[in-house]
């Protein structure tokens, strides 16, 4: 009787607000879950997709042999590309191509403290909204919160992975060729920017299938803190 009646005077001393975060620092029991253990599921969700499906994209041909996440050539080296094959020259395009994606490779080994990082500060604005959404939806507002910052951080790293698997000197060898032929336009492409852009599309989509997996497969979902707030969900 006591401690309704100390329940029943919250309302007369704290706000909604107020409120809620005592609620949320309450040990939790049953079904009750604050958005606080909703945040922190999402986290480690996206946290399991870095750990189990991102560090697979560091391994020799993670990105040149993953179809979902192979970089291409941007549209700029695609006649590059085309005009050294009708050329013979097939062994070097091949090789132009490859070490692309080696350097996203070598990059994202590298950077991939920087992911961490980024998913450990985000904040979920709307975390319980986030976990009913798409199956998707929590790498979606993770890109979406975090591409700037990440790419500002992760381009040096690419810049210096390019040098590093000989990706520049390639390059610098197959636009210079490129650029002596008669008849061609000259190219000059900033190759960082577009590994960067392509590298951080390929490390949220394998987020995506990890994030895909805990949503739809309860087996996926490894910890009691997992099982509780993908729970809502199903």
């Amino acid at each position: 009787m006591k401690k309704f009646f100390l329940f029943a005077l919250l309302p007369l001393f704290f706000g909604c607000g107020q409120l809620q975060q005592i609620a949320d620092s309450l040990p939790q029991d049953g079904g009750y879950i604050s958005n606080t253990e909703v945040a922190a599921g999402l986290r480690q969700a996206l946290n399991l997709g870095i750990d189990k499906q991102v560090t697979k994209l560091t391994e020799e041909d993670g990105f040149f042999r993953n179809e979902l996440v192979r970089i291409t050539l941007p549209q700029e080296l695609q006649k590059v590309d085309k005009t050294l094959r009708d050329l013979g020259m097939d062994a070097l395009a091949d090789e132009g191509l490859r070490v692309l994606n080696r350097a996203a490779e070598d990059a994202v080994q590298e950077a991939t403290p920087i992911f961490v990082n980024a998913v450990q500060e985000i904040t979920f604005a709307d975390a319980r909204n986030i976990l009913t959404g798409d199956n998707n939806a929590a790498t979606t507002y993770l890109a979406q919160k975090t591409t700037d910052e990440l790419y500002t951080k992760f381009n040096p790293v690419i810049t210096n992975s390019l040098v590093k698997v000989g990706a520049t000197q390639v390059w610098s060898n197959i636009i210079q060729r490129y650029n002596q032929l008669p008849l061609t336009t000259n190219v000059n492409p900033d190759l960082a920017d577009y590994v960067t852009k392509e590298a951080l599309e390929g490390v949220f989509t394998m987020i995506a299938i990890e994030e895909e997996q805990i949503r739809t497969n309860f087996s996926a979902r490894t910890t009691n803190l997992l099982r509780r707030v993908f729970a809502l969900q199903d």
